[in-house]
């Protein structure tokens, strides 16, 4: 068997987004079968194409384990029975109705929570649900048949879409520790370093850090604040 066989297929829910995009950029890239979902699914088979595109025309670099391309697209339900590893990527006022819309066909998987609950026009004061983060909400939702994890949701979407190193961290916060691993794994693929940021309670801080750093873009004129974790040596 071959790496590219026994890599896991992910599926990136809101795919058709900046966010979910760059993401789905970086995997498929990576050597990853990546699957684009959508509440409409001709806007993720074009999403899907415009990825294929894209990466067809870019040079190979370090980053690049395998010659072969597989993104696809197709609605949200399809592509969470599909994969393997599902990714949120949709805006918080899409959270609760996309994982509910997935509640069934997500039990067993892990998933990948980005969501940030922003609420606007305020997004850079830190305004938690009920639940006390959106991943905390997730877990909610989808009951303990599913594991539940934070990442991404301090990176800017214009990094993901480039081949330059990026000087930014990734905080992983989630349900179990075996399912930060696999999540840690897939953070190394983006190109990225992770962090074990700890229990799945920690994602009230790690998603909050969003808000702050659309605070600190804002006042400096900035699209791309990200944090840095020092002192400690990988």
């Amino acid at each position: 068997m071959t790496e590219q066989t026994i890599l896991p297929v992910i599926a990136v829910l809101g795919g058709t987004g900046k966010e979910g995009k760059g993401l789905a950029y970086r995997w498929a890239k990576a050597g990853y079968r990546v699957i684009i979902g959508s509440r409409t699914p001709k806007k993720a088979q074009a999403a899907a194409a415009e990825l294929t595109t894209l990466l067809s025309a870019t040079p190979d670099t370090s980053m690049l384990l395998s010659p072969s391309i597989h993104i696809e697209g197709t609605d949200n339900l399809t592509a969470v029975q599909r994969a393997d590893i599902l990714v949120l990527t949709v805006p918080y006022a899409a959270h609760r109705a996309t994982l509910e819309s997935i509640r069934e066909a997500a039990q067993g998987k892990l998933l990948i929570d980005v969501t940030v609950p922003l609420v606007p026009p305020k997004v850079t004061k830190v305004q938690m649900p009920e639940a006390g983060s959106a991943a905390l909400e997730a877990c909610q939702v989808l009951g303990e048949g599913a594991e539940v994890v934070d990442a991404f949701q301090n990176i800017s979407y214009d990094r993901l879409f480039t081949d330059e190193p990026v000087d930014c961290d990734v905080l992983v916060a989630g349900s179990s520790k075996l399912a930060r691993e696999q999540v840690l794994k897939l953070v190394e693929a983006a190109g990225f370093t992770g962090w074990d940021a700890g229990p799945i309670e920690n994602t009230v801080v790690v998603e909050g850090l969003t808000s702050i750093l659309i605070g600190l873009n804002k006042q400096h004129g900035s699209e791309y604040a990200g944090i840095k974790i020092t002192g400690i040596h990988k």
